[in-house]
């Protein structure tokens, strides 16, 4: 049996790694014209946050991969 019960993708963010993906976020919403509080940034949100536990951990990677420029 296997000693690690988790995935590194089950492990919580730090607080920098939240950072990062909420820089992404923020400005992807404001380029893409995408209404913070609503279901569409929820859903980029959510992406940007699983290609960051997937190892996409610069910035500008996750920008591209997330729909930006």
């Amino acid at each position: 049996m296997s000693d690690k019960l988790f995935s590194t993708r089950d492990e919580p963010l730090a607080s920098e790694d939240l950072d990062a993906c909420r820089r992404v976020h923020e400005s992807l919403c404001s380029d893409l014209h995408i209404d913070r509080s609503g279901a569409e940034a929820d859903r980029l949100g959510a992406l940007i946050i699983e290609l960051y536990r997937q190892g996409v951990h610069e910035e500008s990677q996750l920008r591209l991969l997330a729909g930006g420029k």
